[in-house]
């Protein structure tokens, strides 16, 4: 009976709210995922999630773990990936004021700066899944371009800037590249949505805080 007892002091302390097959992220799982996302856009202390902020924050964890696992091979050690993973752990390092700020803020994560630069290359290996999958099928056709620059480039700049509206030959590739962006989001979105029922995942209620 105490056995029990224990068992469901834990459950109600730490409960599982997602799940991939097999594999449970608890709440705990989910509000270091907020905290972390929140020391690296420098936003130290983090504020006080509300329930929006955690489910959130539980599914990007959830759909972070669940496209690791559609990478075909390992990039997890791959120089280049390290190496954007460290710039970009530089750069979080310059928001605080100090850098004893930013390892108390560490110590209050929980984690160090090796667990933190993984964090980072598992990003990286997560967007190089989703460009190889999604960006030959995002590239947008001509038409596509040029009403873009029409309806919306030429209407915003006009209204932004007082300077002549560049021609489409300037500002082309610019435009390619955000017709695409919209595109695998449209493409990510649906290609998690069939994932979701072949690998099982699950959600279960809203994340509260215990906070």
């Amino acid at each position: 009976m105490v056995l029990c007892a224990s068992l469901s002091h834990a459950e109600v302390l730490d409960r599982v709210v997602a799940s991939i097959g097999e594999v449970a992220i608890t709440r705990s799982d989910v509000e270091r995922e907020y905290r972390l996302e929140r020391f690296l856009d420098g936003q130290w202390p983090p504020p006080a999630p509300d329930a929006k902020a955690l489910d959130m924050a539980r599914e990007r964890l959830t759909y972070q773990k669940l496209l690791l696992e559609e990478e075909t091979q390992d990039l997890s050690h791959e120089p280049a990936l390290e190496k954007t993973a460290a710039e970009e752990l530089a750069g979080v390092r310059r928001r605080f004021v100090s850098e004893k700020d930013c390892q108390a803020a560490l110590s209050s994560l929980r984690m160090d700066e090796k667990q933190v630069l993984q964090t980072l290359v598992d990003q990286q290996r997560i967007l190089r899944v989703i460009e190889d999958r999604l960006r030959p099928e995002a590239a947008p056709a001509t038409p596509q371009v040029e009403s873009y620059y029409r309806d919306v480039f030429v209407p915003e700049y006009k209204g932004t800037r007082g300077q002549p509206v560049p021609p489409l030959t300037d500002v082309q590739g610019q435009i390619q590249e955000i017709l695409v962006q919209k595109k695998i989001n449209q493409l990510l979105a649906e290609w998690l949505a069939e994932l979701r029922p072949s690998r099982r995942v699950r959600f279960y209620g809203a994340v509260t805080s215990d906070k």
